[in-house]
């Protein structure tokens, strides 16, 4: 496989994990964080440091938009719910320092 290739395929993974949570709205940020480290916050952040890599600027709010598909306070308002004691117990467990 070429590196083009492999960049391709990278490239159309990261679009097919990015609409899967978009299209998942009842999986909650605190839910990602406590089952596998990140979340869509995450996601947009490792977009802006990878943009940053190239040269190219891209602030906090449009990184979100990039990942939500939405600006991120619409999405907040639609989707985004309380988090629950448990949520919030598992979080501080597995990030202690976080």
């Amino acid at each position: 496989m070429t590196d083009q290739e492999t960049l391709e395929l990278e490239a159309a993974t990261y679009r097919r994990l990015r609409d899967h949570l978009r299209n998942r709205t009842d999986v909650q940020n605190i839910d990602l964080m406590n089952l596998s480290g990140f979340c869509r916050n995450c996601l947009s952040n490792w977009y802006m440091e990878a943009a940053a890599e190239k040269g190219k600027e891209i602030d906090k709010a449009a990184a979100r938009e990039i990942v939500y598909g939405m600006p991120f306070s619409d999405w907040k308002s639609k989707y985004q719910t309380e988090a629950t004691d448990e949520q919030k117990a598992a979080f501080a467990k597995s990030h202690p320092n976080h």
